[in-house]
C-alpha cells in the first residue's frame, strides 16, 4: 500500500495517490491526425481563386445589406420627419409631447431649444418644454380625435 500512496505535506498529510504509470510507455503524447475542419480550412489548397473569394465575403456582404435596410435606412427616415416637424413648429400649433401633454404652441426658443406651451387657456396656464419633446403637430382631424378620446 506504500508503494500507490504518498504523504504530501501541502494536502496537510493526507496520503495521496501517486500517479500509475504502467511500464515501458513513453512519456510524449502521440500524434493525432488534425480536426477535419482544420485539414478542409486549411489543408493542401491551392491558391484562392476570385469566385470563393466572392462565396466567403457575400454572407457578410449580406448581412450588412439586410441591416442598413432593415434598421439604419427607416431610422434615418423617421428622425428626417422629426427635425422637419420641429423645423416647421410655430405659434398656435396644438402639438402632443412626448410625456402625453397636449397643448398650444405660445412660443418657441430655437436657440435654447424651448417651448413654451399654453395647455389650458381658462387659467392661462403655461409651461415649458425642452423642443425634443415635441412628438408631433396634431391636425384638425387628429386634435377631434384625441379630445373625443
Amino acid at each position: 500500500m506504500t508503494d500507490t500512496f504518498a504523504v504530501f505535506p501541502s494536502h496537510g498529510g493526507v496520503p495521496r495517490p501517486r500517479s500509475v504509470r504502467p511500464q515501458g510507455l513513453p512519456l510524449t503524447m502521440p500524434s493525432f491526425a488534425p480536426p477535419t475542419a482544420v485539414v478542409l480550412l486549411f489543408g493542401e489548397q491551392g491558391p484562392v481563386t476570385p469566385t470563393q473569394l466572392l462565396l466567403q465575403v457575400l454572407p457578410f456582404l449580406l448581412v450588412g445589406l439586410a441591416a442598413w435596410t432593415l434598421l439604419y435606412k427607416p431610422e434615418r427616415e423617421r428622425m428626417k420627419r422629426q427635425q422637419d416637424l420641429l423645423s416647421g413648429l410655430k405659434k398656435n400649433d396644438r402639438v402632443l409631447t412626448s410625456a402625453g401633454i397636449y397643448g398650444t404652441v405660445a412660443n418657441v426658443d430655437r436657440e435654447s431649444g424651448r417651448v413654451t406651451l399654453k395647455v389650458d387657456d381658462a387659467a392661462n396656464v403655461k409651461i415649458q418644454v425642452a423642443l425634443s419633446t415635441i412628438a408631433s403637430v396634431l391636425d384638425g382631424s387628429t386634435e377631434s380625435a384625441a379630445s373625443s378620446g
